[in-house]
């Protein structure tokens, strides 16, 4: 079943699937980097206690509601979110399914932004 591609490949897949997010959600790239590597790291699976091969995405920084007001000082730092290419790969068996995974990948871990758990993620489908 797994559908496997080049990095750069994904890369353009990822840009596509970015392409078709919402405005809502697209708009609060401005301060965010996407990383692609091939699988997560040990720390963290340990860390969030997930088997490696089930992790697509993670974000990695400051959620939006917990950003400071306008005195604070600005994260200078952008938050990011890893997109693990083999895992996505390897529940995919086209290209049209791995555009869509990355898409719904990429709105998961934008919801962790804002702060909503696995819990409110799933109500939205992803």
């Amino acid at each position: 079943m797994s559908y496997r591609v080049s990095r750069e490949r994904f890369e353009e897949l990822a840009e596509m699937a970015l392409e078709t997010l919402p405005e809502e959600f697209r708009k609060y790239f401005t301060n965010i980097t996407i990383i692609i590597e091939d699988h997560p790291g040990e720390q963290d699976t340990k860390r969030l206690n997930v088997k490696k091969d089930f992790l697509l995405g993670l974000f990695s920084g400051v959620p939006y509601h917990r950003k400071g007001g306008f005195f604070e000082i600005p994260y200078p730092l952008p938050d990011k979110i890893i997109l693990f290419q083999k895992n996505i790969e390897n529940i995919c068996s086209d290209e049209n399914e791995l555009i869509e995974q990355i898409r719904k990948t990429l709105i998961h871990e934008v919801g962790h932004y804002f702060g909503l758990s696995e819990r409110e993620l799933g109500r939205y489908g992803v």
